[in-house]
């Protein structure tokens, strides 16, 4: 792909944001994540923000981002609880059971589409729904998997086995689906969220949007999930994955560009691009260069991608070395 001319965020007429990870982590705005954003909706940019996380109905997200000073408002945010509802009210009649795995606001999403929600097998559920939830244990697992090995259609709102926290990476709705998967030997019948690209497509559709672009954390899901949707994508790394994974991303998890934090998208599209001329290169097993670590990166994913063995590689120069160092390739 050639990079368009100018800044990232000059090439685009939507802005799809990942939020846990990108512009928060739990409830704490990364630094530098909010002035980005307001700078976009300054500027008149449209904007959007999908979450796979469905402890939180979109009011409460878009109330979360003004509360750090982003002002979002509910109908820019998509979550994979109310993509999961929306799922299932197409695939089962009005007032049908569903069992409701995870937090209350999946529990409203389900009323708010006309099902009801239950818990317990012994209501014959026709669905179970299921998204993270910190309540979540087994008590309402067990009856998960009795209500799906009676035949209930088992929905899963999305797999990311972990959540990004102040703390580190924490268990995700994949961890839980995991544990079904496992006492069940079998797979979800349906992921709403990312990868899968229904919240982007969405998003891309209420905007009428033409050339967006997808800001992500995660090479499995934000990525992965731009790429089956056939968009543009930035990953940060001020969350889940890190220079190594980027490094080692298969092609249908590869980024188009690559930045340190936000801040990346008001730089030039042609510096952030993999295999951009950056002052950075590798020959031979080496690296050679100068300059920002995250340059580096590029150049370093340039050749992986085209493939060349960089499992070994070396610094040619003192910043060669410190860059290899601090993106932890060494």
């Amino acid at each position: 792909m050639t990079p368009p001319a100018g800044r990232v965020a000059d090439a685009y007429d939507l802005v799809i944001f990942d939020l846990d990870g990108v512009v928060y982590l739990t409830d704490k705005a990364i630094p530098g994540a909010v002035e980005a954003v307001n700078r976009l909706h300054a500027s008149g940019r449209s904007l959007a923000y999908a979450t796979n996380n469905a402890s939180r109905r979109a009011a409460e997200v878009a109330d979360l981002l003004r509360g750090l000073g982003v002002p979002a408002l509910p109908e820019e945010v998509l979550t994979s609880a109310a993509a999961a509802a929306a799922r299932l009210a197409e695939r089962l009649a009005p007032g049908d059971r569903v069992l409701v795995v995870g937090a209350d606001a999946l529990h409203q999403e389900i009323v708010e589409v006309g099902l009801t929600p239950v818990a317990s097998a012994d209501d014959e559920p026709v669905a179970v729904v299921q998204g993270y939830g910190r309540e979540v244990g087994w008590a309402i697992l067990a009856e998960a998997s009795i209500a799906i090995r009676a035949g209930a259609l088992w929905v899963a709102t999305n797999t990311d086995r972990t959540l990004p926290s102040p703390r580190g990476p924490l268990p995700g709705n994949g961890s839980l689906v995991a544990v079904l998967r496992t006492a069940l030997d079998r797979e979800p019948d349906e992921v709403i969220g990312k990868p899968e690209p229904v919240l982007f497509e969405e998003a891309v559709k209420r905007d009428a949007a033409r050339r967006p672009i997808v800001v992500g954390d995660r090479l499995d899901t934000d990525i992965e999930g731009a790429v089956r949707a056939g968009l543009d994508s930035l990953l940060v790394l001020t969350g889940v994955s890190r220079p190594r994974d980027v490094v080692a991303a298969p092609p249908g998890c590869r980024p188009t560009y690559v930045a340190a934090d936000l801040a990346g998208l008001f730089e030039e599209a042609a510096a952030l691009a993999i295999g951009a001329d950056n002052g950075w290169r590798v020959r031979d097993g080496v690296l050679e260069g100068h300059g920002d670590p995250i340059a580096a990166l590029r150049a370093i994913c340039s050749a992986a991608w085209n493939g060349t063995d960089v499992t070994t590689l070396r610094g040619a120069t003192d910043d060669a070395v410190a860059a290899l160092h601090a993106l932890d390739l060494g």
